[in-house]
């Protein structure tokens, strides 16, 4: 068996593959990281290691190693904070938050049997915009959020919320009175953009550069918020793509919504920062899925 020092140095060293970073990150000198490499290499009996005066690099033998090592580490540390976080409980403050009214409903419910199950921990309740909801999360003035995917670089699931896909044009626009548009539409007329902050997949979803056929589609201008872009729709600046609940939320008279019939369900969940993980995170995680079991569609 191979001890736990053993083990963090060996996987260490195959990730940083130079050995004064590796005594650096473990806080010993690079001849104690000699040493257990070459203990190691004797144990299994091959070398681990090819160094030189420029490189280390993985043998293929110990690119196995690692390579079977490393989710077992991963397990074993996974294991040790489930422990711990059981012995200690839920407690301290978490701060929750939702993008779009039509999130609230499911946000409330996920927060009343997280509150339920650990009362010692105080839940705070925020609403965020589209400008600053990826920068709360960053910034960590929220742990979690109830929003769209994708949701570029965060943490994120299970979906809690999906509906369809309508299109959103001038009441007086041709194709308000449709029954239904395709996505090939978009290639025909102008789409209002989402703000510059945007994540880049979240855009590639809502407000492609291209037709699913490959037309291209020409950008019209960009709105600071929802309310705003709506507003260039009604002015007749362009089309946008939006979800069903929009209709319900955001009812305008100048604004006519059109269901859009090829177009993949809109999936909303929890999204968090993944260096953010915490036992809270997690067990808000595991009461968002509980409380509401099967996706809600509109």
């Amino acid at each position: 068996m191979l001890e736990r020092y053993e083990v963090e140095t060996f996987l260490t060293l195959a990730e940083e593959l130079h050995f004064g970073r590796t005594a650096e990150r473990l806080r010993v000198t690079t001849g104690r990281i000699s040493h257990v490499v070459k203990k190691l290499e004797r144990r299994i009996g091959a070398p681990l290691f090819e160094r030189t005066s420029r490189v280390v690099v993985l043998t293929p033998i110990g690119r196995q190693l690692a390579d079977d090592l490393a989710p077992l580490v991963a397990q074993t540390d996974q294991a040790v904070r489930r422990a711990v976080d059981a012995g200690r409980g839920i407690s301290g403050q978490l701060r929750v938050a939702f993008l779009g009214e039509w999130t609230a409903p499911v946000l409330l419910k996920a927060v009343s049997l997280f509150a339920e199950r650990h009362p010692d921990c105080e839940v705070h309740v925020h609403e965020v915009q589209l400008s600053n909801s990826r920068a709360s999360l960053l910034d960590r003035s929220i742990d979690i959020l109830i929003a769209s995917y994708p949701f570029d670089g965060m943490a994120c699931g299970p979906v809690l919320l999906t509906e369809a896909r309508v299109l959103a044009v001038a009441a007086g626009h041709p194709l308000a009175g449709a029954e239904s548009v395709s996505l090939e539409v978009l290639a025909e007329h102008p789409v209002v953009q989402y703000p510059s902050m945007t994540s880049a997949a979240f855009k590639r979803d809502r407000t492609p550069d291209r037709t699913p056929a490959g037309h291209p589609v020409r950008k019209g201008p960009a709105g600071n918020s929802f309310s705003e872009m709506l507003s260039l729709v009604a002015m007749g600046r362009g089309i946008l793509p939006v979800g069903e609940h929009t209709r319900r939320y955001y009812p305008r008279p100048d604004v006519a919504y059109v269901p859009i019939h090829d177009a993949p369900p809109i999936e909303r969940g929890p999204i968090w920062l993944e260096s953010n993980t915490t036992a809270r995170i997690r067990e808000f995680v595991r009461a968002a899925a509980d409380a509401n079991p099967r996706p809600l569609s509109s």
